[in-house]
């Protein structure tokens, strides 16, 4: 069985690593939101891709599930100290991977190429594939203006009223070719945010449709539980776009793309209006502690698409 794996954030890195011990590296490709990309001091900054690179690799921070694990920070101590700017952390190590991806970048490898040296190195077997190699910025449209995506969520730490969301120049992005649908057995979409991990990599030419063309299952794991989201803006967002807080909303966004849903035990009550949605329901914990959580939840999401296949 082959799946293909839709993530974005820390959330959506958690399940990608239960996947990870569940299949084969053949077995599984997972393609990276890069709605979150930004240009920072002098750097190409992918932090979805890095945030799934480094759960993938062991090496990322287990306090926050960004960054990395036993990071020093004497880059932005010495940046801060001339008055740089400091806004968004980039710790030393970090650092090493930001400065290698902007000198493969400007020597004419694409992203994809770049992703595929740096999960080698660090023992990734699997496919990391960022949704496009062109750049597809997302934009959070507020009460306070246009802001860019981190701009939003680091600097401003999610603080402005959120009224929509603007994907810039996705009009002229291409699909990431090595993305491939004709030897997928099944997709799945991880719990990350909708708005921002999930649509952005909708937005591009070529995703929907071929999602729509998809004749295996689809399945989608809700990223709120119980009115909230674990880590994240997801319900925030909810709330200021006048949108009901539940894992049947989430549900709702995604109709006509998925075919299945998966709500956490907290949701048990919403399990009936979901499946009045004509999707295949099913309830699992889906909060995701430890490895062993990670693990279950991708097991229960395999038996799913076993099951519907």
């Amino acid at each position: 069985m082959k799946i293909l794996a839709l993530t974005g954030g820390v959330g959506g890195a958690k399940l990608a690593l239960g996947l990870s011990q569940c299949l084969a590296p053949d077995e599984v490709d997972f393609v990276v939101n890069t709605g979150d990309d930004f240009k920072h001091l002098g750097f190409h900054i992918s932090p979805d891709i890095d945030t799934l690179t480094y759960t993938l690799g062991n090496v990322a921070n287990p306090e926050t599930g960004w960054g990395r694990d036993d990071e020093t920070w004497n880059f932005m101590e010495s940046l801060e100290a001339l008055g740089g700017d400091t806004w968004f952390k980039i710790g030393d190590r970090d650092l090493a991977l930001h400065v290698f991806r902007q000198q493969q970048l400007e020597s004419g490898k694409t992203l994809t190429e770049i992703t595929k040296i740096i999960t080698n190195q660090l023992g990734i077997k699997s496919r990391v594939l960022p949704v496009s190699n062109d750049p597809v910025p997302t934009i959070v449209e507020t009460t306070e203006g246009p802001l860019p995506f981190q701009h939003y969520f680091v600097r401003d730490r999610c603080k402005p009223v959120v009224t929509g969301f603007q994907f810039s120049q996705v009009d002229k992005a291409t699909l990431n070719p090595e993305i491939d649908f004709e030897t997928t057995d099944a997709v799945v979409i991880c719990p990350s945010n909708p708005f921002v991990s999930v649509d952005p990599m909708l937005a591009i030419p070529g995703m929907r449709s071929a999602l729509h063309a998809f004749k295996g299952p689809i399945v989608a794991v809700s990223p709120i539980i119980g009115g909230a989201a674990i880590k994240g803006p997801t319900a925030k967002m909810m709330k200021e776009l006048k949108i009901p807080t539940t894992t049947v909303q989430v549900a709702k966004h995604y109709i006509g793309l998925i075919n299945c849903f998966v709500i956490d035990q907290q949701d048990h009550s919403h399990r009936e209006a979901v499946k009045q949605l004509g999707l295949t329901t099913d309830v699992q914990q889906t909060v995701m502690v430890t490895l062993e959580d990670r693990i279950q939840l991708a097991k229960a999401v395999l038996d799913l698409v076993r099951n519907i296949r």
